[in-house]
């Protein structure tokens, strides 16, 4: 198993016994006192976490934009892009 596999079962394993072990119901000031069990409060707090990881640590989308000096008319092939006087260039 590589690394992250293990880091992953790791976590999981730690965050599945906080949880498990944090059932009673705590009172929170939501607009209003309401009794929450903190299960529901860690459980939520720790799947926030994990969406905002995600998007903060996936790579950026980059938009490749046209080259506008490339037309159907002026378009080669890659293999005619080198020269054949070219000593040091060689296509084969």
């Amino acid at each position: 198993m590589s690394s992250k596999t293990i880091f992953i079962i790791v976590v999981t394993i730690l965050v599945t016994v906080i949880l498990m072990k944090n059932t009673d119901e705590v009172t929170f000031w939501i607009f209003g006192d309401r009794s929450i069990p903190k299960l529901a409060v860690l459980g939520v707090m720790f799947g926030t976490g994990l969406i905002l990881g995600y998007m903060a640590g996936r790579p950026r989308k980059t938009q490749q934009l046209p080259d506008e000096n490339i037309t159907p008319e002026n378009y080669t092939e890659p293999d005619e892009w080198v020269d054949p006087n070219d000593d040091y260039i060689s296509k084969y």
